[in-house]
């Protein structure tokens, strides 16, 4: 079997409230549906993100439940709301939240400034590290300075729009990981994924980190197998595999 850390899937637990996002509400994916696709794919799940959805808002009920069933080896990515005391934050890392992530692509509004002030204020308090998720495309030169000022920090989706390569090889290079997740969404063809995987790899192997984006919602298509395969040939077995696992452990553990 294949072994994968997952950084990036979503659990939609019934158990737990959703907020309808531009009109639009996911159908639920459990735990168990979760573990028994990817067993079917004959993948081996050493470890992964669960990620907040904008679907989920700023609800943090279903986090707990849901890494308890996960195991150790699992981590929460939460929409936070800026409002959260420290002890709230505290108590979410004791659960095993260990991210925070802004979703702009979803229209999640933050300024540079909360971006800031929130990124370094849960990285000071427990080490969590940002995920932006985004259109790169867009990201004008404050955007960029600030990206590179936040102490830790990674780029959802291939940065979802297609922008200048250039863009994308200088994150990589200076250590801003750029999240190999969703084919299905992002903006760019899978014969041009082939192509970009290869160059950003080159810049820097530690790079990239594999997630599935199950259940992928709204994406034109969804995960399956033969993503992990486009991986693989783009990169070689060897080298596929830091990034379908030791990268994202690296990372996230």
């Amino acid at each position: 079997m294949q072994k994968i850390f997952d950084s990036h899937f979503h659990i939609i637990d019934p158990q737990y409230p959703l907020v309808e996002n531009q009109s639009f509400l996911p159908d639920y994916y459990t735990v168990e549906e979760y573990r028994r696709e990817l067993e079917s794919m004959g993948l081996e799940l050493a470890g992964g993100a669960v990620v907040s959805g904008s679907f989920q808002g700023f609800d943090q009920s279903y986090f707990e439940g849901t890494l308890a069933k996960l195991g150790k080896s699992f981590v929460g990515v939460t929409q936070l709301n800026p409002a959260a005391d420290d002890a709230e934050i505290c108590r979410l890392d004791q659960i095993g939240i260990k991210n925070i992530r802004f979703n702009l692509f979803r229209g999640f509004n933050s300024s540079l400034q909360e971006i800031e002030k929130l990124s370094n204020r849960v990285y000071d308090l427990c080490g969590w590290k940002t995920e932006l998720y985004l259109d790169a495309s867009q990201m004008d030169e404050a955007f960029l300075a600030l990206v590179f000022r936040l102490p830790k920090v990674s780029i959802d989706h291939l940065g979802m729009r297609k922008c200048e390569e250039e863009r994308l090889k200088r994150f990589v290079s200076k250590g801003v990981p750029i999240r190999v997740t969703g084919f299905g969404r992002v903006d760019y063809s899978r014969e041009e994924v082939q192509q970009l995987l290869a160059e950003l790899y080159q810049e820097n192997p530690g790079g990239l980190l594999f997630g599935s984006d199950l259940p992928s919602t709204r994406a034109r298509y969804r995960f399956s197998v033969q993503d992990i395969r486009l991986i693989q040939e783009a990169l070689g077995e060897e080298h596929a595999q830091n990034v379908l696992y030791h990268n994202g452990v690296s990372w996230y553990l």
